[in-house]
Formats: C-alpha cells, structure tokens, sequence
C-alpha cells in the first residue's frame, strides 16, 4: 500500500473516531466535499474541491466539467426515501465523479450516511465481492439492477458497529486496488 493509502485510510478511520462524520451534510454535494476534504487533506491540493478537468478510467468518459456544477445540483435533488432512489443517487454521483481522485472511497461512505439516515441500514462490504461490485458500477449507469440486487442482499442494521464500518473502509480500499502488506 502506497503511503498516501496508508495515511487516507487511516484518516478515514478517524472521520468515524473524531465524530466528524455527524457533522457532514447527508446527501448533498457539500456533505460529500467534507468526507473527501477530510480523508484527502493534506494528501492531495485538491481534497473536497470540484475538479474543474474532465476525467475518464477505461473507455468511461466521467461527467463533462462543462456540465459537472449543474449535474451535481441535480443529483442533490434527486429522492433517497427508499433504497432503490438512493442507489440511484449513488449511480449518478458515481458518473458525475467530482473529484479528480478518491471518489469510490468518498462515495461509499456518503451512500452509507444516506442509508443510515434514511433506512437505518449501511452496506457490509466486507461481504461485497470486489470483482462483481466493479462490474455492476461499470453496468450501473445502463442498469442500476444489478448494483442493486448486490448491495440489497449485504445490508445491514447494524449501523454503529466499528467492525462493520472500519471493514467496510479497508474493502473500498480494496476495491480501488490498494491492499495492506
């Protein structure tokens, strides 16, 4: 694991320790901009600021930073009452992707934010398949079913259990290829 993972993760580790979490805002641009902020500070010059270049991984082509203010407006007023609006928030602030780096990480924890406040629920990733969670993210914005039908079955009520969410850390972690020595 590179030092900048090292040092993000544990950071991320602290957003939970430090009780800052219950200060970002649930489901809006700016709540997301202060997980990232905080996870990335330090780390990165642009850590919670919008990007303002145009990104792609793969042959993906991320939202257009022409379009990205407007887009993120809209994503914040999309509803998050039930689980299948919410996974579709996600999906869309996935595409948007408003950071030039770190938005899986940042991103998985604002949809667990807004399942908890929401359904009372958060995701267990630690029982998410990497390799058929990157393949529904990369489907999810054709069909968001399938994100649906992984991330439904590995919900749990267990919203304050440390394990659950420092896990869930270290398996974003995971999913964007940084793994422990």
């Amino acid at each position: 694991m590179r030092e900048i993972d090292e040092i993000s993760l544990r950071k991320a580790r602290e957003l939970y320790d430090s009780g800052y979490i219950s200060s970002c805002e649930v489901g809006t641009t700016k709540g997301l901009q202060q997980i990232h902020k905080y996870i990335f500070d330090g780390l990165y010059d642009f850590a919670g600021k919008v990007r303002d270049k145009n990104i792609s991984k793969g042959n993906f082509r991320f939202a257009n930073v022409i379009y990205l203010k407007e887009a993120l407006a809209k994503i914040e007023r999309m509803p998050e009452g039930n689980f299948e609006e919410t996974i579709a928030k996600y999906v869309e602030m996935n595409i948007a992707h408003p950071f030039m780096e770190g938005n899986g990480r940042a991103t998985r924890i604002w949809l667990d934010m807004i399942l908890k406040k929401n359904l009372g629920k958060v995701v267990n990733w630690q029982n998410v398949d990497k390799d058929l969670y990157l393949q529904a993210m990369e489907r999810s914005p054709i069909n968001d079913l399938e994100l649906r039908f992984l991330l439904k079955e590995n919900l749990t009520s267990d919203v304050d259990n440390r394990d659950v969410i420092f896990k869930g850390i270290e398996q974003s972690y995971y999913y964007e290829g940084y793994e422990k020595p």
